[in-house]
């Protein structure tokens, strides 16, 4: 058919036909795949699970981080810059706990910021005027957006995504430009110019370092926008997933935000594969070769992962397998939803990993799954 591309498709041994449904007894089906499930792949039908090893040398790893035990800098002191965990090129993942506001404005020169609002609530300033901000949000600020985080007070926690190109929204392709969320749905600042006078400070920073610049007005000066670049907020609650009752979908169909060289994506309730009782209703084995996968956990019921709760992440990075742990597949022949709220984060190149995440790292996930099976202890 013209416009199609399809690949040959070649099946050899015990294998079903019909990716992520009726899988031969007594085997555990592994996607093979290029480009965090866009490009060729093939699907491994294994006697064991690809996760299931008992022992890992080596700094390269699956790794869990409980980032309740952390404390950024700035939570005490609203000066200090944010708490990096992990980064390459392209991306950087951050945190902040800030619970006052922010005594300076920030442009940020490095590029796109996606702040996730895990807790708290307040006002994000900006040059192009206010936004509203409460649980759940995503926060998308353009890069070279003068702004500040002004919280209520109280607890709050910022998952903050910095990547160095531009967010944009992702093709919906055939779903239509309104799938998964319409457009409609964000919301974006109307003008609030301040006239007041004084010392104000706004801090420019560059490849991790700062340039401090002193205005004698008000910095958020703006009587007037028009254009399609501009901050924008969106909860997580307006994402609508893409589901199917018959066949366990690659995470790539929940991609909200593209940058250069990563991707976010989010994970929301959705009903399980129950229209067949042979679909997998699980993550199915991947070692997703050309991509580091970091996860972080908002809020709900995280039933693929044991012991993980809200406010960890997993990274798993690329070569290395991954997939739904066993006492999840057990525990999801009984379940028809899902009852969880994540953010997903698909690297192209490998990440740093940064001490302050290694202080809160979960001991032992590595080997949880041969934990799972009885293998280790």
């Amino acid at each position: 058919m013209a416009g199609l591309a399809f690949q040959p498709q070649w099946v050899r041994g015990q294998a079903t036909r019909q990716a992520h449904v009726g899988l031969p007894e007594g085997t555990y089906e592994e996607e093979h795949g290029r480009h965090a499930f866009k490009g060729r792949a093939s699907h491994l039908y294994r006697t064991h699970p690809p996760t299931a090893w008992v022992r890992v040398e080596g700094d390269f790893r699956p790794r869990a981080f409980d980032l309740n035990a952390l404390r950024a800098a700035d939570q005490a002191d609203p000066s200090a810059g944010w708490e990096l965990l992990l980064w390459n090129e392209d991306v950087a993942i951050c945190v902040s706990t800030l619970s006052q506001p922010m005594p300076y404005y920030l442009r940020d020169a490095d590029g796109d910021l996606c702040y996730f609002v895990h807790r708290g609530q307040g006002t994000l300033e900006t040059d192009y005027g206010p936004l509203k901000f409460s649980r759940g949000d995503y926060l998308v600020v353009p890069k070279g957006t003068t702004h500040r985080l002004v919280p209520d007070g109280g607890d709050s926690f910022f998952y903050i995504i910095e990547g160095r190109g531009e967010l944009r929204l992702p093709d919906r392709g055939i779903l239509g430009r309104h799938a998964l969320f319409d457009p409609a749905v964000i919301e974006t600042p109307d003008p609030d110019p301040h006239t007041e006078q004084g010392e104000f400070i706004v801090r420019v920073k560059r490849d991790r370092r700062y340039t401090t610049l002193v205005y004698p007005f008000h910095p958020l000066d703006v009587v007037g926008w028009k254009g399609d670049l501009c901050p924008m907020r969106l909860n997580v609650a307006d994402f609508r997933p893409v589901v199917s009752p018959r066949y366990h979908l690659p995470p790539s169909v929940h991609v909200t935000w593209e940058g250069d060289g990563f991707e976010i994506g989010t994970f929301a309730p959705r009903p399980l594969e129950t229209g067949d009782p042979t679909a997998l209703r699980v993550p199915f084995f991947h070692a997703n070769i050309d991509n580091d996968e970091v996860l972080f956990y908002h809020r709900g019921q995280f039933f693929s992962r044991a012991g993980i709760g809200e406010g960890f992440i997993t990274h798993h990075p690329q070569g290395l397998h991954h997939g739904p742990q066993p006492q999840s597949i057990q525990a999801s022949k009984t379940k028809e939803s899902t009852d969880e709220y994540a953010v997903m984060v698909e690297a192209e190149r490998p990440l740093r990993v940064e001490p302050a995440a290694l202080a809160v790292e979960v001991e032992g996930y590595a080997t949880s799954w041969a934990r799972g099976l009885g293998l280790v202890t």
